[in-house]
């Protein structure tokens, strides 16, 4: 349920200009010129990735092993850290430009995630990455938010798997979920947070995606609005 005082809250760490705010226990820098407007006032209303932050605290436990794409300010990834162990949690984002903001909230906790400043691709090749003035919309999808465009490095959603093998995948890519989990290899995954993006992608899309993941043995348990919580209800040979 949303939060009624959210906007209360935003008009008072404004006129304050709020320089840290504190979210499930992770702390994360907010005054104006350290984050995005549309991320610091996320932060202020509490609202900044707040779907996501619900549903892993769902499923997360003590020691699993966490691959997260798409980190964005690493808040979700530090949430996580904080339940499972920095050792535990693999963070990937592909925006260079969230690269000094991550780095500065990571040190504000005492559990880190290992940071991996790549995308996740279908064959680890490098890919350009359009930016947004809105981190938020920043994606591999030529979006019309986007201002320019930059080449990054990537690694293999299946060799990251294969490396790391992670109990819970939290995915937030900007509609690159339909060509990720495609046939992903995700045997070993017990549970999946992911964020769905119909609106970039279209519908079909996202129903093609939900068959394939309940076919895989995927069931979903939760939905918060865009973000659905999948956990594995059966192991599929394969």
């Amino acid at each position: 349920m949303a939060n009624p005082f959210r906007n209360v809250l935003l008009n008072y760490h404004r006129l304050r200009n709020t320089a840290f705010v504190t979210l499930d226990g992770v702390r994360l820098h907010s005054a104006d010129g350290r984050v995005p407007r549309a991320v610091r006032n996320g932060l202020y209303k509490q609202t900044y990735e707040d779907a996501e932050r619900r549903l892993l605290q769902t499923v997360l436990r003590p020691g699993d092993r966490v691959l997260e794409i798409g980190a964005g300010i690493g808040a979700v990834g530090l949430l996580a850290a904080r339940i499972a162990g920095g050792a535990n949690v693999l963070s990937y984002e592909a925006n260079p430009d969230l690269a000094p903001v991550i780095e500065a909230n990571y040190a504000l906790n005492a559990e880190r995630p290992r940071l991996r400043m790549k995308a996740v691709t279908t064959d680890g090749a490098p890919v350009v990455f359009h930016q947004a003035d809105n981190v938020l919309s920043s994606s591999v999808h030529a979006r019309r938010e986007a201002r320019r465009t930059v080449t990054v490095e990537s690694d293999s959603l299946s060799a990251v798997l294969a490396e790391f093998a992670p109990d819970v995948l939290v995915m937030d890519v900007e509609g690159a979920e339909t060509a990720l989990l495609a046939g992903a290899p995700l045997h070993g995954i017990r549970a999946i947070v992911l964020e769905l993006h119909p609106h970039i992608v279209g519908q079909e899309a996202i129903d093609t995606l939900s068959a394939a993941l309940n076919a895989g043995g995927f069931s979903e348990r939760a939905r918060d609005r865009k973000t659905v919580l999948l956990t594995r209800d059966r192991e599929v040979a394969g």
